[in-house]
């Protein structure tokens, strides 16, 4: 019981990877998951870089142009600083439910719910039921990448500014985030967009995020199956915008490493088309 449900906290940020993009009617982007945010009155460049969040260890990779960029900036900004005890302790306590699955879902939903985790990682629903929705949710998605050596981009990102002693700072709250997931989902909704989302999707989003192809990520990842209009909204749109909203401020006192989840990029209300009507010069970094 301790292991699954440090695993489930240690899954929750999946839900936020970006594993879905807004459709787009915004210009093709090139083939990059760091893009360089200049102009506009900045002083310094800042650089916004998509990530996975986990990714088995054997796909992990960190580009040599990242790790310049990185290297380059003066702060580390996150969807949700980590580093810090206080979101860490939030997490933990939000990872529970208020009631018991047994309780909270249908006869039906729990029979979905059972299916789906003995599927994942021969798991079963009573060994869950302290959970909240949310990381059991977190915890599906984790075993559909078929692997036990994860690797997390924000850990070792944190791990870094640590060492060179950079301030770390998030974007939002892991609670905004919570928020953010129930908001989109009903509980039948978030088992049917599990019930949609497998093995082979995400080996195909793997596939796609280490050619740091983010058109065939929006490809992949973009069916109705997945994420709805409401979902749409609460996960991307609202964030996005909020995001967008502080970082101009944040830029203009230092350069930034922005690493957020790499659907936030792509699309007409995506990071990076946002910054451009902001007037920032946003262009990719491709060596």
């Amino acid at each position: 019981m301790k292991n699954l449900f440090t695993l489930a906290i240690v899954a929750i940020t999946l839900v936020f990877s970006g594993t879905v993009i807004a459709q787009t009617k915004s210009p093709k982007l090139e083939n990059s998951l760091l893009w360089e945010v200049s102009g506009n009155g900045l002083s310094k460049p800042s650089y916004l870089y998509g990530t996975i969040h986990m990714i088995c260890s054997g796909d992990y990779f960190l580009s040599d142009k990242t790790k310049k960029a990185f290297d380059a900036s003066e702060k580390l900004v996150l969807e949700v600083n980590f580093n810090d005890p206080k979101e860490l302790t939030d997490m933990q306590q939000m990872a529970m439910g208020k009631e018991p699955l047994s309780k909270k879902l249908t006869p039906e939903q729990l029979s979905k719910l059972d299916a789906l985790l003995k599927k994942s990682g021969g798991i079963t629903v009573k060994q869950v039921d302290a959970f909240s929705l949310m990381s059991v949710m977190s915890l599906i998605i984790s075993k559909n990448f078929g692997c036990t050596d994860m690797k997390f981009y924000e850990m070792d990102f944190i791990e870094s500014a640590n060492k060179r002693k950079e301030q770390i700072e998030g974007l939002e709250t892991i609670k905004s985030q919570f928020k953010s997931v129930e908001d989109a989902y009903s509980d039948s909704e978030m088992i049917a967009m599990l019930e949609g989302s497998d093995a082979e999707l995400m080996n195909e989003m793997v596939v796609a995020y280490k050619q740091e192809k983010l058109e065939d990520l929006y490809k992949i990842i973009t069916g109705e199956n997945v994420m709805n209009d409401k979902a749409k909204k609460y996960m991307l749109y609202e964030r996005n915008l909020n995001w967008v909203k502080a970082l101009p401020e944040m830029m203009k006192k230092e350069s930034l490493f922005v690493a957020v989840g790499s659907g936030h990029l792509a699309g007409d209300l995506g990071l990076i088309n946002l910054l451009k009507k902001a007037g920032y010069t946003v262009k990719p970094v491709m060596k």
